[in-house]
């Protein structure tokens, strides 16, 4: 450990790890810090139940980070279809990805994997500095706005920004006096591994159930990743079942579409939030990813933006050293704040909206919505408008993701 960084970054998750390996081999001195310990990722054996819905925006992002050609060698799954319907009613849309030109409309990968890969980037750069097993304690500003961060350990070092990596909870955040905004929305949600008796067919599948989201995101051969959003008490009494209880009420919430499904994992739950801070920045302090804003997950954006938020933010960095800029200056953070904040809070209210519009008992709001749905449904051009949307490739792109899209 050094006693002056240009950059620190508080957390080692997939945001963090990415944020690290997009200023790989830069004249920077970088300084990585995970309060976990990092250990090699098992990539044979069983599926780990968390997984991410990577969008074409996130796979691009990368292959600009060179780690895409060892995450399709391991394991990953492409889905080229999407398919949702509500169970209350006949409504239901249609997403194929051929419609737009993609190959595939995302992939899902364990979070494990990505997290590995991304750490083994880090771990081979010779400007970075990977230290887990430790956290933040506290930081301070000290000459010529430079930061004094303190560890865990007792060690310390100097930096010229510090960036908050470090999720929903994030130390840096509340170190910094940034307060955040947002509700708890009374649900839960129970991750889960099965295997299907019908193949999945390259498809993520999604109902909407009365009182939230059930996802099924396809694995490897006839294996799923579930998702399954539901108030909270409910969401408690299906984790007290028996597994083949489970597997049935399962199998009848998704109408049987994928035939009988078999757990082929343990069962996680987490409760489900919406939060977000008004401030990204400060003088030497930036925050990415969950310690910025928590999304509801029904469609599996959450981690995608915290990648948009680590691309945007290491290109601002870099154009701001190109300009002889120092990585603190505010005045540098407030263009990534500028650039992010607003797309980030669109998708977070968007997604609030469709949560409650999916979970209303109001007639009229749900005629509303089933016609809606069927409308769209006969509607290309407004499809395709949000597939292309939801595969982050509209708006402002950062050069990481815009520059590799010949590959």
């Amino acid at each position: 450990m050094r006693e002056k960084y240009q950059i620190v970054i508080a957390g080692g998750g997939m945001v963090g790890a990415s944020m690290a390996a997009a200023l790989a081999n830069t004249p920077m001195e970088i300084l990585l810090l995970d309060a976990a310990e990092h250990k090699p990722a098992l990539i044979t054996g069983d599926y780990d139940i968390r997984v991410s819905a990577i969008t074409t925006a996130s796979m691009r992002f990368f292959q600009s980070l060179g780690i895409w050609d060892d995450l399709q060698a391991s394991r990953i799954s492409a889905f080229e279809q999407m398919h949702v319907w509500e169970k209350q009613s006949a409504a239901e849309i249609h997403f194929d990805g051929a419609e737009i030109g993609a190959t595939a409309l995302g992939y899902i990968i364990e979070n494990r994997v990505i997290q590995h890969f991304l750490l083994n980037k880090v771990q081979q750069s010779d400007n970075i500095d990977f230290i887990d097993k430790v956290r933040l304690e506290s930081f301070r500003y000290g000459d010529n706005d430079q930061l004094e961060v303190v560890l865990d350990n007792g060690n310390r070092c100097h930096c010229d920004l510090l960036i908050g990596a470090d999720g929903s909870r994030s130390n840096v955040r509340s170190l910094a006096g940034i307060e955040t905004k947002g509700w708890k929305y009374d649900q839960s949600a129970i991750v889960a591994n099965v295997h299907t008796e019908l193949p999945h067919q390259q498809t993520a599948w999604q109902c909407f159930l009365e009182d939230g989201p059930l996802a099924f995101l396809p694995l490897n051969d006839q294996h799923c990743s579930i998702v399954w959003s539901c108030q909270s008490e409910h969401a408690e009494a299906l984790m007290q079942l028996s597994e083949t209880d489970f597997e049935q009420q399962l199998a009848e919430a998704f109408d049987h579409r994928l035939g009988a499904v078999k757990l082929n994992s343990v069962r996680g739950v987490f409760p489900l939030q919406l939060q977000y801070v008004n401030q990204y920045v400060k003088q030497g302090v930036a925050l990415i990813g969950d310690a910025a804003h928590s999304i509801h997950p029904l469609a599996g954006q959450g981690v995608n933006l915290g990648l948009l938020d680590a691309a945007c933010l290491a290109d601002v960095i870099l154009d701001g050293i190109a300009a002889h800029h120092a990585p603190g200056s505010y005045q540098q953070l407030r263009r990534y704040e500028r650039w992010r904040k607003g797309d980030n809070l669109g998708m977070m209210f968007v997604m609030d909206a469709f949560k409650k519009l999916f979970t209303t008992r109001s007639a009229p709001l749900q005629f509303i919505r089933n016609s809606g749905i069927s409308m769209t449904n006969s509607m290309n051009p407004l499809k395709n408008l949000i597939m292309q949307s939801a595969a982050g490739m509209r708006g402002e792109l950062p050069s990481m993701i815009r520059d590799v899209t010949h590959l």
